[in-house]
């Protein structure tokens, strides 16, 4: 099944380190095949960012996402300039904490980086926190998957705040759709 998610945010949130992450659990831990783009403004920090993957479970011979069926969006520039086109039939998740304008589609608020900040203590893992709530809402990959990505991908010594933001974004992906 092709899954096409599209991440954005602004420069600094992890939006292509997330992409990255979720093309390494789809192929390296669920036997999947996987491409990851990335687009960020000369500004990077602060500025706009989009980083996209695309999951199948047959080989991906054109990698740019041009119709996205996911949307992973962490600031209201990157909602604007990434997001506010999505097609009525896509799935959404917005950090709540950041984002203010709702798409057309089906959303799904996240309060990512207020329960980053508020839960862990620390903001920087919002980005780990939306993956979790990626995962528990679409299950695109694995959450065993997830796990092991995020555990090679993130620096020595995070690992464990790490996984406790995933297992935060999986929880509250729950609480949006308790099945």
């Amino acid at each position: 099944m092709r899954r096409a998610v599209r991440f954005s945010g602004f420069g600094g949130q992890g939006i292509i380190l997330s992409a990255v992450i979720l093309g390494r659990a789809a192929v390296m831990y669920d036997s999947k095949f996987a491409v990851q783009t990335q687009v960020y403004g000369p500004e990077a920090r602060g500025g706009a960012s989009m980083s996209a993957v695309i999951i199948d479970d047959d080989p991906i011979l054109f990698p740019k996402v041009t119709i996205p069926d996911i949307y992973v969006i962490m600031s209201q520039e990157g909602f604007e300039k990434y997001g506010a086109q999505a097609q009525t039939e896509a799935v959404m998740l917005v950090d709540s904490t950041l984002v203010h304008s709702r798409p057309d589609c089906t959303c799904h608020e996240i309060p990512a980086t207020d329960q980053a900040k508020q839960t862990l203590g620390k903001p920087i893992v919002a980005n780990i926190v939306m993956l979790g709530a990626l995962v528990g809402l679409t299950h695109v990959v694995s959450e065993t998957a997830l796990e092991k990505a995020i555990l090679d991908s993130v620096p020595k010594g995070t690992e464990s705040l790490n996984q406790k933001a995933m297992k935060l974004g999986i929880e509250l992906a729950r609480e949006k759709n308790p099945s």
